[in-house]
């Protein structure tokens, strides 16, 4: 009995760390709740230096949203409407019943922009790195057709 509470345990904590393979935003948002309730002392840390937030303000947010993944989505529609993560959650406190796309959008994150699918696709990272490990699906950089400078002598 002992064996089987044991394996169903491990079953369904890499259930929950498999969210790196989400496939929309709230298999993501569940993915950092998991990562966060296993250690919360360092997801604030992590938040403020992914997203360059000081820590008081980090944990400020932290305690005025529902999960703490609303603490990751508020500072990273900060980062991608270039709006300061006080004004997001005020637009979160107000508008969070009708969900991250709808307040993306009151922030000025305009629907089939390349942010805005990001964000429904849930191809977000939470790294706790500077940068947040952008880059990756979706980010726009990287190899492709560029504009032909810089490509080589007499270009």
């Amino acid at each position: 009995m002992k064996k089987m509470s044991l394996s169903a345990a491990l079953f369904l904590f890499i259930l929950g760390v498999a969210g790196i393979c989400h496939a929309d935003l709230a298999g993501f948002m569940n993915s950092v709740n998991v990562q966060a309730h296993a250690d919360m002392q360092n997801f604030g840390v992590k938040l403020s230096a992914q997203f360059g937030v000081p820590l008081p303000q980090v944990q400020t947010i932290i305690r005025q949203v529902d999960q703490p993944a609303d603490a990751f989505m508020t500072l990273q529609l900060s980062q991608m409407s270039h709006r300061a993560p006080d004004t997001v959650l005020h637009t979160y406190q107000t508008k969070k019943g009708k969900g991250w796309g709808v307040i993306a959008k009151d922030l000025g994150i305009k629907p089939g922009s390349p942010e805005f699918h990001a964000l429904k696709r849930g191809d977000l990272y939470f790294t706790g790195e500077p940068g947040g490990g952008q880059g990756g699906p979706g980010s726009g950089h990287g190899k492709g057709k560029g504009k032909g400078k810089g490509h080589g002598h007499n270009k």
